[in-house]
């Protein structure tokens, strides 16, 4: 692709380039961990340390009702909101008992994809209790995120500590708390970054096949198989050949899992978008043009129609809306297609809804985002003083309205 001779130093790598040959050596030589590895989990392991402190304190200072003289349990920080949904979901099931959104008072749980709950499922079979587990799979699944997101970094930027400056940025960024938590980000994180690395060397089968285990997850799955899909085709444009062409089919497997889950929504609904109608009745995610979507979300952030709390939750709706928008454009501008695809689509599920939620939190999602961070501070010495003192009082305030039990998107 001629176009890819523009790319800057920060981005030099071509995503079309023919696939990097396997080192010589045992098949395990492949994971051995490196120094930067080591370097990279080390880190991990401080930053968790960090949230459990501030857990511990939020529980103290922030207990649920005031006067109190006992603290909540030491997991408790840890169970709000959408963890309540996937341990309803493990526990009870889909449809306990008879019930779904043909009963009253029903919270809309197919809403969630079916990934997540299965894993705390089996793994809660080890670990009896249903909070600790999930912090398991959270644990577990963001060291996995975090050692592929410092190698796909490596890949992209050609200066020292490349990866280890972009998990810096990323740990400690705004909505690091739900890496913790039982929430998806950290499991959808450890299916997808490998996912692409897998992609970016051509190997297409295991691209797939780490896709489908994420779309299992979210369906931001089938946006990350979209871009896979498109760095396929740009590979093959670029001189792939016949034995390119014959791992097409793989591009299709992701869409397995969400075919699987409609179809077993229907047998229970008789609805095929049972789980998107959830979305729709449990989070005003019905369908509107950008714009209403920006003016009601405006609304709420400046409106004066909602508490402080909630207000502050729709300003940080917009800012990151806003984000996501500059690294579509600087995405384009550098004509790494497939990546921009993959956010764009992002941008688009969460942008055409009644108003935003969980666009916050989504940035997680958004690798290049945090590499390209990476490489402007690498360049701009400055900038990572000035990221790491804005981002620092305003990650400590988003994970203690978690672990507090507000809302925090």
């Amino acid at each position: 692709m001629p176009a890819l001779s523009t790319l800057s130093p920060g981005l030099r790598p071509s995503p079309v380039r023919p696939p990097v040959p396997a080192a010589p050596g045992p098949r395990a030589a492949r994971f051995r961990l490196s120094p930067a590895d080591r370097d990279v989990l080390w880190l991990y392991l401080l930053t968790r340390v960090s949230l459990w402190i501030t857990a511990h304190f939020a529980r103290w200072l922030f207990p649920a009702q005031s006067g109190v003289r006992e603290t909540a349990p030491v997991l408790a920080p840890f169970q709000h909101w959408d963890a309540n949904h996937y341990l309803h979901i493990a526990r009870d099931g889909y449809f306990p008992a008879g019930a779904g959104p043909w009963t009253s008072s029903w919270d809309n749980r197919e809403a969630f994809f079916p990934g997540y709950p299965f894993l705390l499922r089996a793994v809660h079979t080890v670990v009896p209790d249903w909070t600790a587990a999930g912090l398991l799979i959270s644990s577990v699944a963001g060291a996995v995120a975090v050692l592929a997101l410092a190698r796909i970094a490596r890949t992209y930027l050609p200066e020292e500590g490349a990866g280890h400056r972009t998990v810096v940025l990323f740990l400690l960024s705004p909505c690091a708390v739900f890496l913790a938590a039982g929430y998806t980000e950290a499991l959808f994180l450890a299916f997808a970054l490998p996912a692409w690395l897998a992609a970016m060397k051509h190997r297409w089968a295991l691209a797939a096949v780490l896709t489908t285990l994420g779309t299992a997850v979210r369906v931001s799955g089938l946006f990350l198989a979209a871009a896979i899909g498109l760095l396929f085709l740009l590979s093959v444009r670029a001189g792939g050949g016949s034995r390119t062409w014959r791992s097409a089919g793989w591009t299709l497997l992701p869409a397995l899992p969400p075919a699987a889950y409609s179809w077993y929504l229907h047998a229970h609904t008789g609805d095929w978008m049972a789980w998107k109608h959830a979305q729709e009745r449990g989070w005003y995610r019905t369908f509107h043009p950008p714009w209403e979507a920006w003016a009601n979300t405006w609304t709420g952030a400046f409106g004066s129609t909602q508490s402080t709390g909630y207000a502050f939750m729709f300003q940080a709706e917009l800012a990151a809306m806003l984000v996501g928008l500059a690294l579509v454009a600087w995405l384009v501008r550098r004509r790494r297609w497939p990546e921009a695809v993959y956010v764009a689509l992002s941008l688009w599920a969460l942008g055409t809804s009644y108003w935003y939620t969980s666009v916050p939190r989504a940035t997680l999602l958004w690798w290049p985002l945090w590499i390209g961070l990476a490489a402007l501070s690498l360049r701009r010495p400055w900038f990572r003083t000035v990221y790491l003192c804005l981002a620092a009082p305003v990650t400590t305030l988003v994970a203690l309205t978690f672990l507090t039990g507000r809302w925090a998107g």
